[in-house]
């Protein structure tokens, strides 16, 4: 039985340390973590991959046993996940879905909350097995491409990975952030409305 600390870390960090250490390793996995979020969405996320989850009180936390595993689910990226034993897609995988990102904050809360958010769903697309083909910026979007943004580094990442990342050129020239974008490259809305019409699917932000 191995054990994975993850105490103090925030989301999506519980999740994401439990999902490589599982691909690594498959399941007879102890994880010590704060009560709360991360003990909700760790379990939940065992639970969709067929893992048996125990939990055990400690002082300040939770510690969770993970054991079993769908079949083939161990040994990493490729094996079967969900509780119906569905093949996982492989990792870097295309989903043929676009995304559309018109602000550098997520939901309509406050501001401080929605940067944060959206800080997390970029970093969370580092480790997720299916990414999308491309990723469009426009209006306050283009903020998070341009340098000095906390997710410049990560969309250069997905960038490296296959995903054109793509800034609205109208919108960078608006902010004074052309010369200073550092991920991706510019495109124009012609080029936007012809991949959003041509996408298997479109998720906007």
């Amino acid at each position: 039985m191995r054990d994975l600390d993850v105490r103090g870390l925030s989301c999506p960090a519980p999740v994401v340390s439990v999902k490589k250490e599982l691909e690594a390793g498959g399941g007879g996995l102890r994880v010590l973590l704060d009560d709360g979020a991360p003990r909700e969405n760790v379990t939940r996320f065992a639970k969709g991959r067929g893992y048996a989850v125990q939990e055990e009180p400690l002082e300040g936390g939770f510690a969770l046993t993970l054991t079993g595993g769908a079949a083939g689910d161990a040994g990493g990226a490729g094996g079967a996940g969900g509780a119906g034993g569905a093949a996982l897609p492989q990792a870097g995988a295309r989903c043929g879905a676009v995304l559309l990102i018109s602000s550098d904050r997520m939901g309509d809360g406050p501001e401080e909350l929605g940067r944060l958010l959206m800080r997390n769903f970029i970093m969370t697309l580092l480790e997720v097995p299916e990414l999308p083909d491309r990723i469009f910026f426009i209006n306050t979007g283009v903020l998070l491409a341009a340098a000095g943004s906390e997710v410049a580094e990560a969309l250069e990442s997905l960038g490296n990975r296959g995903v054109e990342v793509l800034s609205c050129g109208i919108c960078l020239d608006f902010f004074k952030k052309k010369e200073s974008l550092a991920a991706g490259g510019v495109t124009n809305m012609f080029s936007i409305a012809e991949s959003l019409l041509g996408a298997r699917s479109v998720v906007r932000l």
